[in-house]
């Protein structure tokens, strides 16, 4: 018998118990589901990220009063020879977890980092930078819209949409008016927040603590706030050690050293920004001190 004639007898003797495990249902399939009020075994992890919790952990937090989720929008983008392509997810790791914090009855839903970048078959603009990842305004409106549909789906009562790049700000109004007016049910409000893009304020809260930036290079697309809050989530987003090296550890005319005062002031300023935004946000929702 030769050796492929023995290892197809093989393979016959094996076929039903590969058929019989394949058949098995697996642990949480349609066939052997988890019941979704399964005690959770294990203390809770203490995050306020929906992607870091367990559907127990994110199903205990909603009945517990966490009823509002953050949805953050992002980008990847160019950013000038300094800033990760990342820098308004970076950005957003800081401002929207401080949001969640200082609301105390909200959880955040996954960074959404592909966004319009302008024309993204055609060489003029952003994306014709290498690294700039854009969706059309539609696909960007159909996830916003998908995702939220599902946030209501989980539970949450009100969904707040927070954009930290100029082009998600109008499809993200859209989204939540159409969403309003398709959801009469009074269960769930879905709420744009423009007063977290704030640029314009964000450079005068600097010039008011000594920092007067001289936009030397408009196509830079890089300032102070941005690369000072960038700094707080992971100084090599701004490459940092290479600019000093370098000697280009500045920013339109700001000199980034002493780096504890940068980064004190980043600090202050995402705090800045989440007191704006919870303001607005309480505004929108007509909840208060987390209630």
């Amino acid at each position: 018998m030769t050796r492929f004639v023995k290892l197809f007898a093989l393979g016959l003797l094996l076929l039903p118990n590969a058929v019989d495990a394949q058949q098995a249902p697996r642990p949480g399939s349609g066939g052997n589901p988890i019941d979704p009020d399964a005690a959770r075994p294990i203390a809770a992890l203490e995050s306020v990220w929906i992607e870091e919790l367990t559907f127990m952990e994110v199903r205990d937090a909603i009945r517990s009063g966490k009823t509002t989720v953050i949805v953050p929008t992002g980008g990847v983008e160019e950013n000038g020879p300094y800033l990760a392509g990342g820098k308004h997810n970076y950005i957003l790791q800081q401002t929207a977890e401080a949001v969640a914090r200082k609301l105390g009855n909200a959880l955040i839903a996954p960074i959404i980092k592909y966004v319009p970048e302008g024309e993204i078959d055609l060489e003029p603009g952003t994306i014709r930078y290498p690294g700039t990842i854009g969706v059309r305004v539609e696909t960007f409106k159909a996830v916003l819209t998908d995702v939220s549909t599902a946030l209501r789906a989980n539970g949450f009562e009100h969904i707040v949409l927070i954009g930290d790049s100029g082009g998600n700000q109008q499809p993200q109004v859209e989204v939540a008016e159409e969403l309003s007016a398709k959801w009469t049910d009074g269960k769930t409000g879905i709420h744009h927040i423009p007063e977290y893009y704030n640029w314009v304020d964000r450079q005068q809260w600097l010039r008011e603590r000594g920092i007067n930036e001289v936009m030397q290079d408009p196509g830079l697309h890089d300032e102070f706030s941005a690369t000072s809050i960038m700094m707080l989530t992971d100084p090599t987003t701004v490459r940092m050690e290479q600019r000093i090296r370098a000697g280009h550890f500045s920013i339109n005319g700001v000199d980034l050293a002493p780096i504890p005062r940068t980064l004190a002031l980043g600090s202050e300023l995402v705090d800045w920004i989440a007191d704006l935004t919870v303001a607005a946000i309480h505004e929108a929702t007509g909840e208060t001190d987390g209630s």
